[in-house]
């Protein structure tokens, strides 16, 4: 039910107040853009579903009865509006999805443009800092990535049931289909989830580390790419680490290789190197920027997310890609 100030507000959006149908959405918009996120794999395709969506939802007003849930029947034309776009543009990748893994560093390697990117989600976007764990464990990119192998009916029925915490039938009534096809659908999505998806959380990862060493990794890292330590910098890794860089096709993994690749490209051939810690996706993350010494300015290079295990560095995900800074709020540009 509606409290009696959304009800005003609902029949005044009704009228044509636009204002009124602003105040109405505000409070579910971080989640629903979240949703987006999660169902699309790309903040820009989730900031462009949202619009579409709201649009959608204002123009169908009149076909809302607001005895039943504003969330639900808003999470009906958002979920909707992401299967519309799931159908024109297919999933989202990450390199380990496209081939196997390169032994050596591939130094002259070009963009795959072709390829639509998975892409990092800033943890600002979900609730600001006192977001729950349960809203990050949810934009992890294991879990994420996963989604991506799931048709879009079946990533709407486990974010819709097992994230937001709708009913089968609930979920039934939003997709236009019977429960016994959610209940099939969520089946199938939870093997395929189960079969990617580490059994440890990244939350439950950082709260076992604990905050000062989460920094302490952090920032060892950075500054071990900045001055060019390879030992400080293999010092942070696990034996089977993964690292790779969309939307370069090349990934490495293990030791060996992902440290053959850090000596070769970006500790010797990369000038010079500064970094802004942030975090993505509920996990730690940093910014890097690239100038070509150290005098220069440093321009947006890459935003680098780490998966950890224990206190060590399991996967590095680096997105190359400028273009992502500005939802994170980072400067295009370090002097």
């Amino acid at each position: 039910m509606l409290s009696v100030t959304d009800g005003a507000d609902l029949a005044s959006a009704r009228d044509g107040d636009d204002a009124a149908f602003t105040r109405l959405v505000a409070p579910l918009r971080r989640e629903l853009h979240a949703h987006c996120y999660r169902m699309l794999g790309s903040v820009h395709d989730a900031d462009d579903a949202l619009q579409d969506a709201l649009l959608r939802a204002w123009r169908g007003l009149p076909r809302f009865e607001s005895r039943s849930s504003l969330r639900g029947w808003l999470y009906t034309v958002a979920t909707r509006t992401c299967l519309d776009t799931l159908k024109s543009r297919g999933r989202r990748a990450l390199p380990v999805d496209l081939g196997p893994s390169s032994p050596r560093a591939v130094v002259e390697a070009a963009p795959l443009t072709e390829v639509s990117w998975l892409g990092p989600y800033p943890d600002a976007a979900l609730a600001g800092p006192e977001a729950r764990y349960e809203q990050r464990e949810s934009v992890e990119l294991a879990f994420v990535a996963a989604l991506q192998h799931l048709s879009g009916n079946q990533r709407a029925a486990l974010l819709l049931f097992e994230v937001l915490g709708f009913s089968a039938a609930e979920i039934a009534t939003m997709m236009g289909t019977s429960t016994t096809s959610v209940n099939s659908a969520l089946a199938r999505a939870r093997r395929v989830v189960a079969e990617k998806v580490p059994s440890a959380t990244q939350q439950h990862t950082l709260r076992t580390v604990g905050d000062a060493r989460v920094r302490e990794i952090v920032t060892g890292f950075a500054t071990a790419l900045e001055r060019g330590d390879a030992e400080a910098f293999v010092a942070l890794l696990t034996d089977d680490v993964t690292w790779s860089m969309p939307p370069l096709p090349h990934w490495y993994h293990g030791i060996e290789a992902v440290t053959d690749f850090a000596v070769e490209v970006p500790l010797t051939r990369c000038p010079s190197w500064r970094h802004l810690p942030t975090s993505a996706n509920g996990q730690p993350a940093v910014a890097f920027y690239l100038g070509q010494d150290a005098a220069a300015p440093h321009h947006a290079w890459s935003i680098t997310v780490l998966t950890l295990r224990g206190d060590r560095i399991a996967a590095l995900t680096s997105f190359l890609d400028p273009t992502q800074f500005a939802p994170f709020d980072l400067p295009a540009s370090l002097t």
